[in-house]
């Protein structure tokens, strides 16, 4: 009967080393299959283009980028590029004030106009090319 009994607990063993080694076999595809492809990594450190300041973009430059969607069309009551009577309205607070509104937002313009890449002196030259200075 004890011959039995180990002969029963030694194949239990077996069953279950078995069962083991499956379960790891298994994981481990598991692992290969859901593992990353690959990686981004974007800047100078991953061996890309680092940003270098220049000069600022031109007025026309940023407007074409970042400002036509509004002001060319005149969204939401954005003034158009070229209307004088809208942009010496503004103008007339003085153009550091409008410069301030443009950087800050104002109505429903948000602010910088969601130009995030845009420096203040690209905002002024925006400005000062869709108003006709």
């Amino acid at each position: 009967m004890k011959q039995l009994k180990a002969l029963i607990l030694a194949a239990a063993t077996l069953v279950m080393a078995q069962a083991y080694a499956e379960s790891d076999a298994q994981i481990e595809k598991i692992r290969e299959r859901i593992a990353p492809v690959g990686e981004v990594c974007v800047g100078a450190e991953c061996g890309g283009v680092a940003v270098v300041a220049g000069e600022p973009r031109t007025g026309e430059e940023v407007y074409n980028t970042a400002c036509t969607a509004c002001h060319g069309a005149g969204v939401l009551g954005a003034p158009k590029k070229g209307d004088k009577a809208a942009w010496d309205d503004r103008l007339a607070k003085g153009l550091e004030e409008t410069l301030h509104n443009a950087i800050n937002g104002i109505n429903a313009m948000p602010p910088k106009g969601n130009c995030a890449t845009c420096s203040d002196d690209e905002i002024l030259n925006a400005i000062k090319y869709m108003a006709g200075r």
